[in-house]
């Protein structure tokens, strides 16, 4: 039943004017601000602490966070829409060459990238220019929820790895085909993460980009999809990084994650109404861990 109703309401969605469906975007996102006290006092609470925000500021930039968030999710819904040959009336590109030359490596690529605008239009970005993208994804709560999600991620040719599958062994192998792999890594990272300061608060934080890049020899590329005053998005692909052999192996994955988060942390800044202030990212005590004691070490010493 679920399912039927994402799809239809996809179905809804795709037949309506766009500029329409942004303005519907806009009102759900101030009823949910209203409605929704949990996930908005949380959202406050962590935006306070971590850009040292006032009350007002703090509220101001959640309740424009909230419309941001809705108009993605209607965005999803939107997705059957975008073909080859439409899709620059919503996205623009900087950079692509930096993911071409990269592909031209042969080692796949890893994108770095987060909850932040409509992310899984940034897939998009790139299969519509005929690259192939793949991702591992966390399932929904409900199946049904997340079948229907990747029946919509799949008119936009993404291929989605579920998480706590076989999903790492099919992510290498396509890493070895020479394709991109996707890693929202804005999220807690559980036991088995990096500890270290995300907005100046401990926090576990995923490695698989640079578990991914250090094993494969890929490169790894910053890429972002913020929504512009315009109302079209624009796709920020950073340059390039890589994974440096120290010899160290646990050092140097930990150091790479620190760079890579302290990118995803500067974006987050720029752009804060464009983030998911809601997410438990600090869920995790760092008594937790299962990773190495220096690097939490190392991390206290760095916040």
């Amino acid at each position: 039943m679920q399912y039927k109703f994402v799809m239809f309401m996809s179905w809804v969605v795709c037949h309506t004017p766009y500029k329409l469906v942004m303005a519907a975007g806009w009102v759900l996102g101030q009823l949910y601000y209203l409605l929704i006290k949990k996930q908005r006092e949380l959202a406050v609470k962590q935006i306070k602490r971590s850009l040292d925000l006032t009350e007002a500021e703090a509220r101001r930039t959640i309740r424009a966070s909230f419309v941001n968030l809705a108009r993605n999710v209607l965005e999803i819904l939107y997705m059957p829409n975008i073909t080859p040959e439409n899709f620059h009336e919503y996205i623009e590109i900087d950079h692509l060459e930096r993911m071409t030359d990269a592909l031209a490596e042969g080692h796949g690529v890893v994108v770095l990238t987060g909850h932040i605008g409509t992310w899984e239009w940034l897939s998009a970005s790139f299969t519509m220019n005929g690259l192939p993208v793949t991702a591992i994804a966390k399932p929904q709560p409900n199946m049904q929820y997340t079948n229907a999600l990747n029946d919509l991620r799949k008119t936009i040719n993404v291929e989605i790895f579920s998480r706590g599958t076989s999903e790492l062994l099919a992510a290498a192998k396509a890493l070895k085909k020479g394709k991109i792999l996707g890693f929202l890594a804005d999220q807690d990272g559980g036991p088995n993460g990096a500890f270290l300061p995300f907005f100046g608060k401990m926090a576990a934080t995923p490695m698989g980009p640079a578990v991914f890049a250090c094993k494969f020899n890929a490169p790894v590329l910053p890429a972002f999809i913020l929504r512009q005053p315009n109302g079209k998005h624009k796709v920020v692909i950073g340059e390039v990084m890589r994974y440096e052999d120290t010899g160290d192996t646990d050092k140097d994955l930990y150091d790479f994650t620190v760079r890579m988060t302290k990118i995803i942390e500067d974006i987050i800044r720029e752009n804060p109404t464009q983030w998911l202030w809601f997410q438990k990212r600090w869920n995790t005590p760092v008594e937790k861990q299962n990773v190495g004691k220096h690097h939490t070490v190392k991390a206290q010493e760095e916040a």
